[in-house]
């Protein structure tokens, strides 16, 4: 077994003897800081604050502590940092350095800035507590506004509508839509004409009652007329399927003469495009002495 003296040399029983010679002679923290007048004790006592609030930040981490648990050491956090800034301020009546304006910022676990460093702040795991998640929560940025070159993208001949009837549905959806329309207003010009000739509604300005006269019908005696000025004046038109006679009131080109105008339209437009004005007065010269 050690002996006694041996036992007192032990670094255990050094660490004790000098830690209650510590406790013995150790002077206690002034409640105010005005009362402490010497700059080198003001430093002391800073350094003391700071390593409080060092362990109880460590200390607020663990989220299994309990909501009260976390309230409470996140309220001694905020205490510690108000008394604090009240020593800061003692040190700096005291002459020595401004830890407010070269001091670190106060920096949470992740490294961010805590919030709110002129009021009160929110450590470690009371951040996710009920009531405090929301103060943190920031709302999301509004969408960033197009600009007009962004807006011309997306623009092109659809958005104006040009290839709406290539699809081969649309065309034929109006052309019914605009006969379905057209008959009905048909009929109900025709129902509404008829009230009105049989008295049974009041007559109206936009529909005319009197029978309509037949501009292109033909009778005998202008048959026999148009007969004898001949077939050069007046040329009659026949449809099988109709009895009635008509009259073309202007000398109609046949099938041939509207190929020959045609063609000579046709030619004329190549000679305009490929012929120099010098070959087209040389072509015009040779058909005046031809007699063409």
């Amino acid at each position: 077994m050690a002996r006694n003296s041996e036992k007192a040399m032990t670094t255990l029983a050094r660490w004790r003897a000098a830690h209650i010679e510590n406790t013995k002679d150790k002077e206690r923290r002034p409640y105010l800081a005005t009362e402490c007048k010497d700059l080198q004790k003001a430093e002391k006592w800073r350094r003391q604050i700071i390593g409080e609030i060092s362990r109880k930040v460590s200390q607020i981490q663990n989220a299994g502590l309990g909501e009260f648990k976390l309230r409470d050491l996140n309220d001694e956090i905020n205490k510690l940092i108000r008394e604090k800034n009240h020593w800061q301020d003692r040190i700096r009546e005291l002459g020595g350095p401004n830890y407010r304006k070269v001091g670190p910022r106060m920096l949470d676990h992740e490294g961010k800035e805590v919030p709110g460093n002129r009021g009160y702040k929110y450590f470690g795991a009371t951040r996710d507590l009920p009531g405090v998640r929301e103060l943190f929560e920031q709302p999301p940025p509004p969408p960033a506004r197009k600009t007009r070159a962004e807006l011309m993208k997306d623009i092109d001949a659809d958005y104006y509508g040009y290839r709406d009837e290539d699809d081969g549905i649309l065309v034929p959806l109006e052309i019914d839509a605009e006969k379905k329309a057209i008959e009905t207003k048909v009929e109900e010009w025709k129902a509404k004409k008829q009230a009105i000739l049989h008295g049974e509604a009041p007559p109206s300005v936009d529909i005319d009652t009197t029978p309509e006269e037949d501009i292109y019908a033909v009778s005998k005696t202008d048959n026999h007329s148009g007969d004898e000025e001949g077939p050069e004046s007046q040329k009659m038109e026949t449809d099988p399927s109709d009895p009635q006679h008509f009259i073309a009131h202007v000398p109609v080109p046949s099938q041939k003469e509207v190929e020959e105008a045609l063609i000579r339209r046709k030619k004329m437009e190549l000679l305009e495009t490929y012929a120099s004005e010098t070959l087209q007065a040389e072509a015009n010269e040779a058909k005046t002495l031809l007699g063409l």
